[in-house]
């Protein structure tokens, strides 16, 4: 972590943080925010269906939270609880998981379709 950022807060003015390499910016961030709000994040995984944004996942950081925040981790809009790698390969498990199910449906629905199951 060679750069840092100055991001603005409530509660303690002009905050100076390092910053991670990983890092795109800070977005959403704006000056009603309090300290520990501060958020890094990663590049955004996106699952998009038919111009649909369905979640977004990402890596996270919060260096001012509680303790277990301050550790990089990985963050899902969908699931929206902290993953360490072996929950994100476990999350993306039960995705797969998910996909093929729908598959299923897929395929009984042209069944279905067909007129061979009436």
């Amino acid at each position: 972590m060679n750069r840092t950022v100055t991001l603005p807060t409530v509660d303690h003015g002009a905050v100076t943080l390092p910053e991670p390499s990983w890092c795109v910016g800070h977005p959403r961030h704006d000056a009603r925010h309090h300290r520990v709000e501060i958020l890094h994040t990663g590049p955004a995984v996106v699952l998009e269906f038919r111009g649909l944004t369905l979640t977004t996942a990402c890596l996270a950081q919060a260096p001012f939270a509680e303790e277990a925040g301050r550790h990089v981790h990985g963050s899902d809009d969908l699931y929206e609880r902290e993953l360490d790698a072996r929950g994100l390969y476990a999350y993306a498990a039960a995705l797969e998981e998910y996909a093929h199910g729908v598959r299923a449906l897929a395929d009984q629905l042209l069944v279905i379709l067909a007129g061979e199951d009436q």
